[in-house]
């Protein structure tokens, strides 16, 4: 399964009400089979511009990031969810690359590495 980052700014909230957002974000991910990895709170701070969702202006709204694993055909389902929450402002899904496998920089061989040089 591939692996996605979805950007979610939540409208603002107080705390309990942000929880049960995510939670249930986390949820609907998890009904769809997809794996989630890790969630991150980037804080609330001010939108770069107004911006009108459900009949409702927003000016400030809380960041997050949802690090998951997940079958691309759940894509269209879980962004038409998130359209219709009227607690999520704006979501992005995106496909994150495959983390590098580990190597030495610049082209070193490890076995160069380990050699000392004496002067």
């Amino acid at each position: 399964m591939p692996r996605y980052e979805l950007s979610l700014v939540l409208k603002a909230m107080q705390r309990p009400e942000t929880a049960a957002v995510l939670r249930r974000t986390v949820e609907t991910l998890m009904q769809r089979g997809a794996v989630v990895r890790n969630l991150e709170n980037l804080g609330e701070r001010r939108l770069p511009y107004k911006i009108s969702k459900h009949n409702q202006p927003h000016t400030r709204g809380g960041y997050f990031l949802i690090d998951f694993h997940a079958s691309p055909s759940i894509l269209t389902a879980l962004l038409n969810h998130l359209e219709r929450d009227v607690d999520v402002v704006r979501q992005t899904v995106l496909k994150k690359d495959p983390e590098p496998p580990k190597a030495p920089c610049c082209g070193v061989s490890p076995s160069q590495t380990n050699k000392t040089t004496s002067t």
